[in-house]
């Protein structure tokens, strides 16, 4: 399992998700633009906006080398500064309220002398928890996780928990997912058995997806439910601008500026001391905004 093989699997996931995506929504179609990082390799970053469901989304893929800055190689506990790292990311923020926001990243990092790891994960951010949509999404991780290992997925949906928390807001930011990083052979596995784990993982984007948007997108909004949405979006900004690993790693190794952003959606909100009003839709999805909650086992 050579870094040349992940990276043509992960430009073929790529190609997937993008087609099934202009697909689903009908309208819009992705732009590509190529780039080259100064300090080696480059990247295909691709745009969809203004689509009957998709405002705006990014799915990029990276693969980059080259040196990291000390201040990095500290922070990872690394012997060398020598680096390759590849990946696919996305974000999908779409224009229903009803549609959930989604991320995925799944990346492949190599340092030094043979040192390498899989990370990566999938979380939604619903503007309205739909109890029935929360425990179906939940449960599609699980059986993926439960192929591989009964442990992956209440470990890594813990790993999610703590790692989608907006600590200033004392919220998590959607409703989770899963998320694991620096998964090696330390851990018992073989790089196959991980590799596989993490490009399954990866391949269930489409069919979470595309089931998500199907089944939400033709329900109607108020204004008030746009509102909500755009607020909703200003603590996903939040989130990813102050804690994001991702964006600052992409920032600290001079990633390119433009993709490191695409996360960002077009229009959010903040609201000075926004309060939803009791007892109301808005409310009860602020209020299951915690983390460690069951949601698979959860009936409302």
């Amino acid at each position: 399992m050579n870094r040349e093989t992940i990276v043509e699997e992960l430009k073929a996931l790529q190609d997937a998700i993008c087609a099934a995506l202009e697909q689903e929504d009908g309208s819009a179609k992705f732009e590509e633009e190529l780039w080259d990082r100064e300090g080696g390799g480059g990247g295909r970053t691709r745009i969809i906006r203004h689509g009957a469901v998709i405002e705006k989304g990014g799915v990029n893929f990276s693969a980059v080398h080259g040196q990291l800055p000390e201040v990095l190689v500290k922070e990872l506990k690394l012997e060398s500064a020598d680096f390759f790292a590849t990946g696919v990311s996305i974000v999908i923020h779409p224009n229903n309220p009803h549609v959930p926001i989604i991320h995925m990243n799944i990346r492949y990092f190599e340092a030094g002398q043979g040192e390498w790891w899989f990370g990566g994960g999938i979380d939604l951010t619903p503007h309205y928890i739909i109890a029935e949509q929360a425990q179906w999404f939940h449960e599609q991780l699980k059986n993926v996780c439960d192929q591989y290992d009964e442990s992956y997925y209440p470990k890594f949906k813990k790993w999610a928990d703590d790692y989608f928390f907006i600590k200033h807001r004392n919220e998590t930011r959607g409703i989770g997912g899963v998320f694991f990083d620096r998964l090696n052979d330390k851990s018992g596995r073989s790089k196959y058995e991980i590799h596989d784990y993490w490009l399954n993982l990866g391949n269930t984007f489409v069919p979470i997806y595309v089931h998500l948007m199907s089944i939400n997108k033709s329900k109607s909004f108020t204004q008030t439910e746009k509102n909500w949405q755009l607020i909703r979006r200003g603590r996903y900004v939040e989130f990813n601008l102050v804690y994001d690993r991702g964006t600052k790693f992409g920032l600290e190794t001079n990633g390119r500026i433009e993709s490191i952003l695409m996360s960002l959606p077009e229009l959010a909100s903040w609201q000075y001391n926004y309060i939803p009003e009791s007892h109301s839709f808005e409310e009860q999805t602020a209020q299951l905004l915690r983390k460690n909650f069951d949601w698979i086992g959860w009936s409302k």
